[in-house]
């Protein structure tokens, strides 16, 4: 059933940020131990950043050339393997290295499920299944938060890092053992099923008429695309807005109205909840208007009101004076950011097809440079400024540009159709 691919990809997606976001939980344990500054401790989220953005489009090249079957197991492996060498840190040094090569392990995890949704997944499943999937990630943050800033309370932040490895090492046998990267070839697939999913999916025919050469010069053409080039600028923005809020706002919230880390836990895990709930509201909005005949709109609308709810939530959580208000304005803020997830990779398995593994890697190498620049621009800022409220109006620009930018891309023409 696709219900397993779905399954597994959301898990998988929980996965991911529950190891992502231990390392903001255990920020005040890491500092203190390791004698950080705030700006360094920028640095250690910055070098994840940078490492899974800068292997993004390797990764997905991988999973459209080996399948994401193969390339999904090895870099959870790969990736589950850091996150517990994360507990070895004993330096500056040290945790800049490991976050980095933690990073580059997970550069492959959402171009390689890209990849797998669009062999398994029909047309008008898309954006709901796109949704799902990155709730997980949402879900992941929420649940995680309060769980791993309590497991560090009761067992340190080193231990908490061993045993996340350990979970991600299941997942990667389980995956390796029942996924097939085509459900031509799942045996325990019900032949009904199979005929649907083959019958619903999108064709490839026009891309297989193209010759090798047509196809080796993928890149290039990607590069000369003005839908690519808006996906990548407007997922820059999207990625800004969330990566703060995996970082800097749970230890800002902190600061700012001295609360403890189980109650900034809290206020912080409900934005999370919010963003799964903006990733279920736009892959249903998607699918809704996709089934009317509007398949640009589909992508457009759902993603400019998303980045519009977000340039609005993230100015009034610059101005709220409870962390009550500053955690309703920021949730407001990622719904909306969230918003724009499933009609960015439902563009790039549109215009990718069988090459949605390198499309949506590059799209998230552009997200994840937004990342490593929040990293960075949140306590360098606050530094120069003594304010937060410069970087929240730099990160509501770019959500306004990124609403301009989403008029400019179209779904509806693959790229390797305008190289033949």
């Amino acid at each position: 059933m696709r219900s397993f691919l779905v399954a597994g990809t959301f898990l998988l997606s929980v996965l991911l940020y529950v190891d992502r976001v231990c390392i903001s939980a255990a920020k005040s344990d890491v500092t203190a131990e390791l004698s950080l500054s705030d700006q360094q401790m920028g640095w250690v989220f910055a070098a994840f950043s940078l490492g899974y953005a800068l292997f993004q489009t390797p990764s997905g090249l991988l999973a459209d050339r080996l399948g994401p079957r193969r390339v999904l197991a090895s870099i959870v492996a790969v990736w589950s393997l850091f996150t517990g060498l994360t507990a070895a840190a004993g330096s500056f040094a040290s945790m800049l290295a490991v976050r980095f090569l933690f990073g580059a392990g997970e550069a492959g995890a959402f171009p390689g499920m890209a990849r797998a949704m669009y062999s398994w997944i029909p047309m008008q499943e898309r954006g709901l299944v796109q949704g799902i999937n990155f709730s997980g990630s949402r879900i992941g943050a929420a649940v995680t938060l309060p769980l791993i800033a309590g497991l560090i309370a009761q067992i340190g932040w080193r231990p908490t890092f061993v045993i996340l490895m350990g979970v991600g090492c299941v997942w990667s046998i389980v995956w390796l053992v029942f996924f097939r990267d085509d459900p031509k070839d799942a045996k325990w697939l019900s032949e009904s099923e199979r005929e649907y999913i083959l019958a619903n999916r999108q064709s490839d025919s026009k891309t297989d008429a193209i010759d090798g050469a047509a196809k080796a010069s993928l890149t290039s053409t990607m590069w000369r695309s003005g839908s690519v080039w808006a996906l990548c600028v407007q997922y820059f923005a999207s990625n800004f807005i969330f990566f703060f809020g995996l970082t800097w706002f749970f230890p800002q919230l902190m600061t700012r109205y001295g609360l403890t880390g189980m109650q900034a836990s809290l206020f912080t895990a409900l934005p999370m909840v919010c963003g799964a709930i903006g990733n279920w509201t736009a892959g249903w909005w998607v699918d809704r208007l996709y089934a009317r005949g509007k398949w640009r709109l589909s992508r457009r609308l759902p993603a400019a009101v998303g980045f519009t709810l977000a340039a609005i939530g993230i100015v009034g959580s610059a101005y709220a004076t409870t962390p009550l208000s500053s955690s309703l304005w920021f949730s407001l803020c990622i719904f909306g950011a969230d918003m724009t997830l499933s009609p960015s990779w439902s563009t790039c398995v549109d215009i990718g097809k069988s090459n949605a593994g390198v499309v949506s890697g590059t799209m998230n190498m552009a997200g994840n440079i937004g990342s490593f620049v929040t990293s960075l621009a949140f306590p360098y800022l606050l530094s120069w400024t003594g304010s937060p409220v410069p970087f929240f109006y730099v990160a509501a620009m770019l959500n306004i540009t990124a609403i301009v930018l989403w008029f400019r891309i179209d779904p509806a023409t693959p790229l390797l159709e305008n190289a033949a």
